[in-house]
């Protein structure tokens, strides 16, 4: 589609699959064979010199990798012509007279003389037309050499074949463009070939795949190289998250065994502390108790050496009044009664608070 509506130039863009990727890259059959014996018509797919532009612009920033899709629209072509070119030298075989192997080779380097002579004279021509005068002069005269090798090759394909089955056209091939070659045409018939749009668009076409083909191999290996170079980047990158989350662990680790210590080391003073206190306690509370039977033990002589006194007094008084002798003894009977039940709370009181600090320790 050479001529795209403005709406549908709006609505598509270069990267859309309707649009035509051999025409981007400048080597799609349909516009290289237009005009010539073999034009292929219009392309199924969109061709806009606009998307073109779009995509020459695009590709400088980025890879888009077209040429893949150009490479199997080129192979599936060349392919398809190759098949064509197989089936017109199997039908030579069957139509043309049957030679011997000696005269087929002898043919064979006649046609591929032919074959020479027909390219120099297209290059002569194009030099001529680009205005390279002396270069094509040049080439001119490579072709004068040329026809005389022609020349003799012909006189020996000659002798070796009958002159009814020598006067019969040879025809052979051509391996580029599948066209016809007959091994007597003349020069200007081989320069019309091999100067010919048909046989130069043949020859742009397999050089453009060849090219494209190259392309893509170079792209894999770069792409290749950047995944491996990403891969590597990130397998870096999980072993240096690896290293760090290995690092955070010990730390943690680290971090657990330092409280542990100090929660240990606190429980020991704890518990060196609480032994402290007990011990303490233990002393003061022994300490007390000395201090307590040293007490009773001292009321008890003073209470025993003033009682001594009081009977003696007593003793004396009553050795003088009978009466007063037996007052005196009710006394001292009375006085032991209340001083013994004094003891024996005093004792109760004792014990019961030796048994409440035994009990807070």
């Amino acid at each position: 589609m050479d001529r795209v509506s403005d709406e549908t130039r709006q609505r598509v863009k270069f990267s859309d699959e309707r649009v035509c990727k051999s025409h981007l890259l400048n080597c799609c059959p349909h516009d290289i064979l237009s005009g010539t014996r073999m034009d292929l018509g219009e392309c199924s797919k969109i061709h806009d010199l606009a998307l073109r532009a779009d995509y020459e612009i695009a590709s400088k920033d980025r890879d888009l990798f077209f040429e893949l899709d150009a490479v199997d629209h080129l192979e599936s072509f060349i392919a398809d012509c190759d098949r064509r070119t197989e089936l017109a030298k199997k039908r030579l075989a069957e139509t043309q007279e049957e030679i011997s192997a000696e005269g087929a080779a002898k043919a064979e380097k006649v046609h591929e003389l032919n074959e020479e002579i027909g390219k120099l004279l297209a290059k002569a021509e194009q030099l001529g037309a680009e205005g390279n005068v002396d270069e094509a002069q040049k080439v001119l005269q490579e072709v004068e050499q040329v026809r005389i090798k022609k020349k003799d090759a012909e006189e020996e394909y000659r002798n070796s074949m009958p002159a009814s089955s020598f006067q019969q056209q040879k025809l052979r091939v051509c391996e580029v463009c599948s066209a016809y070659l007959g091994l007597h045409d003349n020069d200007r018939r081989l320069a019309d070939h091999f100067g010919g749009k048909l046989h130069l668009g043949f020859i742009q076409i397999r050089d453009k795949l060849e090219a494209l083909k190259k392309t893509v191999v170079l792209k894999q290996e770069l792409r290749n190289q950047e995944r491996l170079k990403r891969r590597e980047e990130r397998e870096r990158e999980e072993r240096e998250k690896k290293k760090t989350k290995s690092h955070s662990r010990e730390r943690k680790r680290s971090r657990s065994r330092e409280k542990r210590r100090r929660h240990s080391r606190s429980a020991s003073r704890e518990k060196r502390r609480s032994r402290s206190r007990s011990r303490d306690r233990e002393r003061r509370r022994r300490h007390r108790s000395r201090s307590r039977s040293h007490h009773r033990h001292k009321s008890s002589r003073d209470q025993d050496r003033e009682r001594s006194s009081r009977d003696r007094s007593s003793r004396d008084r009553s050795s003088h009044d009978p009466s007063s002798r037996d007052r005196s003894r009710d006394r001292d009977r009375r006085r032991g009664s209340s001083e013994h039940h004094h003891q024996d709370s005093m004792n109760g009181k004792m014990d019961r608070r030796d048994d409440r600090e035994a009990g807070e320790i």
